[in-house]
């Protein structure tokens, strides 16, 4: 009894530590997230991936791992831009995992109702597509509440133009890194339902 005591008090003293340590880890990528955001994010993004400019993405409340992903994708030149090329290409695996999880961390927020009409055709286009064109509905991948999944983007609050940006480039396939089968789906929107369902999904929260 009294081994079984002994060996019940060593491992919860080694859980203890190892959970400490982990937190130690988790703490100190935290504040390393911060100093990169800080010092360059920001700009574009704002300091809680709130992104003031319609051209930026917002980046509060986007799943960690595709963040981390989208890094990689930027540093190895998968995904093309010359804006986040060289904001990458220092980065390591570990940085981009921790500014993955401060952003996720990070509060989202929708924007306001502009065009009650137009966004009815978003919302309309979002959930059920478009059976005469073949246009599936964004909601079948990304959620009914646009919030995707580790691996396809949360597009709940984004700038409108900004994803009318990102679609217009799967469109013309200058845009690869990521599942090929938004190039189908961007070549069967017209512009009015590009940009209806951009304004919609503006304003998911």
């Amino acid at each position: 009894m009294t081994d079984k005591k002994s060996l019940l008090l060593v491992g919860g003293a080694l859980l203890a530590l190892f959970s400490s340590v982990v937190r130690a880890d988790a703490s100190a990528d935290l504040a390393r997230a911060e100093e990169i955001v800080s010092g360059r994010c920001f700009l574009c993004h704002g300091l809680e991936g709130e992104s003031a400019s319609p051209v930026f993405p917002r980046l509060a409340g986007q799943h960690s791992e595709y963040i981390a992903k989208q890094l990689s994708d930027f540093k190895s030149g998968k995904r093309k831009s010359d804006t986040m090329k060289p904001q990458s290409e220092e980065l390591t695996k570990a940085e981009m995992k921790a500014l993955g999880a401060f952003f996720e961390s990070k509060p989202a927020a929708a924007r306001s109702l502009r065009d009650a009409e137009l966004v009815a055709v978003g919302k309309y286009v979002f959930n059920r597509g478009n059976q005469f064109t073949g246009l599936p509905s964004c909601a079948s991948c990304h959620g009914a509440k646009g919030y995707g999944s580790p691996l396809l983007p949360r597009l709940a609050g984004q700038h409108p133009r900004y994803i009318e940006d990102q679609l217009k480039q799967f469109n013309k396939r200058e845009r690869t890194n990521d599942n090929a089968v938004m190039h189908t789906v961007a070549s069967k929107l017209s512009e009015l339902e590009t940009h209806a369902v951009a304004e919609y999904i503006a304003t998911l929260d």
